[in-house]
């Protein structure tokens, strides 16, 4: 295949094969979220199947769903040094095998390595690569570009949810688990849209690396010795050691990236346990099969009106500037949800709780690569979305299984969801409080800045002067103005 030409430019196109870009992206995000949604919906089959008990079973889920972000930050590797046209190909390959491997499974311990992490590395490769390519396409209308793009989980989960129930009862969970095989191919004609764009951002030297104000002096003197290494070295290796371990991941020491991390470990943690879960606590309340696929639907279409609405209000003027906001409160009323859960024991009443929540997960999800730019900006955008992405591995992984525990131990979802609602609620509350603590900063370093700033300038017989900074107020200065004058009199 030959090298894929780099076109450059100074801005985004915000338009053009981006459009081609964002249905690429689309299309990625049904074959691998959603995908990935419906696999809860095999959840009561392998249970009966292989007759074992809640947390052993989720771990399927669980280990799919960490594979997926544990090797995001490889699917932004291939991405930035082969191409993303490269990785998401062989990332469809791998997951379609994968699921044509499990249709063959004869243990759960075979599911856990085809169906979790066979599968989950294929979605690593094609998930995050196709994410960030939208970013570098867009700038003004980036808020929308990914509202349409991440809707694909939601449209995905719409009409996946009801087609693999009808093909699990048509054709058994491994009829089932076959033809999804095949379906996730598309995956690689996904990744043939992918075109590759340079941008003049994309082209930063590394040293300016070292006016960042977060680089300490070590980190400097280490940088400023590199640069004075060997012209063997710097033929070889400057460009990749530099520019990859500084220029990309430079953001890993911003305090702002920081924070979200550590709140994305929580709200990974929250939203997870509700896609396994919600099914198996429908069966549970007496609502049918059929009608507990259909919650899902619900939630799944709801969720493309999240991420769309979601997108194209915070990409107003007036609602711009507020999209950290809006994340915060689409995080904290998805934990509210969580928390009245178990109270909705009903089809009519879970019905409007698949609105909600659906409503509210698409509307953060589609803000979680808005944020993120907005954070470490578009040239780092790729590598830091699979940073965040790999954020969500460890909660994906034992997040679904604590949760089949508490459930076993305590013969109800109670425990289960009311944890999952008040980690979300904390991941908001979080970055709530670290808003508000670099605005109160903020207010002090500028007053602070104002007053040691103020200088007075005295002048005796128009050639002398005298420099008067830091805390001395006016009283103090006209003491020393008249001192001078009387002393320019003698």
């Amino acid at each position: 295949m030959a090298a894929p030409k780099k076109v450059l430019l100074s801005s985004p196109p915000d338009g053009g094969w981006g459009w081609m870009i964002v249905v690429g992206c689309f299309l990625v995000t049904i074959c691998t979220r959603a995908v990935t949604r419906c696999i809860s919906i095999f959840f009561v089959e392998f249970q009966t199947y292989f007759a074992q008990d809640y947390a052993r079973t989720a771990w399927i889920h669980s280990i799919a769903d960490c594979a997926t972000m544990l090797c995001a930050p490889l699917g932004s590797f291939i991405s930035n040094h082969l191409s993303c046209q490269v990785g998401i190909m062989l990332g469809g390959l791998l997951a379609s095998a994968g699921l044509i491997l499990s249709s063959f499974a004869t243990s759960l311990e075979h599911l856990y390595f085809s169906l979790g992490v066979l599968t989950g590395l294929g979605f690593a490769l094609c998930y995050s690569p196709a994410i960030a390519m939208v970013g570098k396409y867009f700038n003004k209308k980036k808020a929308l570009a990914y509202g349409i793009a991440m809707s694909g989980s939601g449209i995905g989960t719409f009409i996946l949810a009801p087609v693999v129930q009808l093909l699990i009862e048509q054709f058994s969970w491994r009829g089932a688990l076959l033809i999804l095989g095949g379906f996730v191919l598309n995956l690689c004609v996904c990744g043939a849209l992918m075109r590759p764009i340079t941008l003049k951002e994309d082209h930063k030297h590394p040293p300016e690396f070292l006016e960042q104000e977060y680089v300490s002096e070590a980190q400097k003197q280490d940088l400023k010795q590199l640069s004075i290494c060997s012209p063997l070295i710097k033929a070889w290796s400057h460009e990749c050691l530099c520019c990859c371990s500084w220029q990309e991941y430079n953001f890993l020491l911003m305090p702002d990236f920081m924070v979200l991390a550590v709140s994305v470990l929580f709200m990974a943690y929250g939203c997870s346990p509700l896609f396994v879960y919600l099914v198996p606590y429908a069966l549970s309340v007496g609502v049918s099969h059929q009608q507990a696929a259909f919650l899902m639907s619900i939630l799944g279409v709801i969720d493309i009106v999240g991420n769309i609405t979601f997108g194209w209000l915070t990409d107003r003027r007036c609602l711009k500037k507020y999209r950290y906001v809006c994340y915060l409160v689409a995080v904290g009323m998805d934990g509210l949800c969580c928390l009245f859960l178990p109270v909705l024991q009903s089809f009519p009443m879970l019905m409007p709780f698949s609105f909600t929540f659906g409503y509210f997960d698409g509307a953060y999800v589609t803000l979680i690569p808005v944020v993120t730019a907005d954070v470490v900006g578009t040239a780092s955008l790729s590598s830091a979305l699979g940073v965040v992405y790999f954020l969500h591995a460890l909660p994906y992984l034992v997040s679904p299984p604590i949760a089949g525990w508490l459930v076993d131990t305590t013969s109800s979802y109670t425990a289960s969801f009311i944890l999952c609602g008040f980690s979300m609620i904390f991941s908001s509350t979080l970055l709530c409080f670290a808003r508000l603590a670099k605005k109160i900063k903020r207010t002090q370093l500028r007053s602070l800045t104002r007053d040691t700033d103020t200088k007075q300038q005295i002048w005796t017989n128009g050639a002398t002067a005298y420099s008067v900074s830091g805390d001395l107020d006016q009283k103090d200065v006209e003491i020393l103005a008249t001192e001078a004058n009387s002393y320019s009199n003698r």
